[in-house]
């Protein structure tokens, strides 16, 4: 019954949008702004009127294994979705903030149903013609924006893994490229490798001190 509730909460919004003619809703957010190496990733979710998940929750309140669950339960059910990202040159280049919203703006542009309306996660819109609002917090309080949320998280936690085949020594399988201890201790001992941020701190400051060494 509470897991119905807060369903019932979730798909409020969404519901008020359908009874306004808007038919395919989707959710757009983010994963990856903070760390310090990667990319940052970005999902787009189109959730039918009535699907089957019940434990469907903003991505950051859920373990990683209800995650990975619930990631392949919102493909089985939804209308579309679709991820993309922006790389980290593209976050140097452009700054966190915008590079969040091109991988948004390509999520969306990769969905293979056209969507009515898009609820985006945060307080930024974007600028596309598509009829859309932000929505703050937005993954605790949607559920195409949760979906999205979880389908950003699942991918871009999966993708660290691989990448950390490729540079061991930062342990990105367990951290993801977060500012941990564990992280800053292997930043200090190894210096950053071609996946970190050039525009974040500490890697910043790292790399100048290594260009003034030079």
């Amino acid at each position: 019954m509470e897991k119905g509730r807060r369903i019932e909460n979730l798909t409020r919004l969404e519901r008020e949008l359908r009874d306004k003619g808007y038919k395919l809703v989707a959710g757009v957010d983010e994963a990856g702004r903070g760390p310090l190496a990667g990319p940052v990733i970005a999902a787009a979710c189109i959730l039918p009127a009535t699907f089957n998940l019940p434990d469907l929750d903003d991505s950051k309140k859920l373990t990683e294994k209800k995650r990975a669950c619930l990631a392949e339960l919102i493909k089985k059910q939804a209308v579309a979705y679709s991820v993309a990202s922006a790389s980290h040159l593209e976050i140097d280049r452009l700054n966190i903030l915008n590079a969040s919203k091109l991988a948004m703006k390509r999520a969306l542009a990769g969905l293979a149903v056209a969507p009515d309306y898009a609820l985006i996660d945060g307080r930024d819109k974007l600028d596309i013609s598509l009829a859309h609002q932000a929505v703050i917090g937005g993954d605790r309080l949607c559920a195409c924006i949760a979906a999205a949320s979880i389908l950003a998280k699942v991918t871009r936690d999966n993708l660290m893994c691989e990448l950390h085949k490729l540079y061991p020594a930062y342990n990105f399988d367990r951290h993801k490229g977060y500012p941990t201890k564990s992280h800053f201790e292997a930043l200090e001992k190894f210096g950053p490798c071609p996946l970190h941020r050039r525009s974040f701190s500490p890697v910043k400051e790292m790399v100048a001190e290594q260009e003034e060494l030079a």
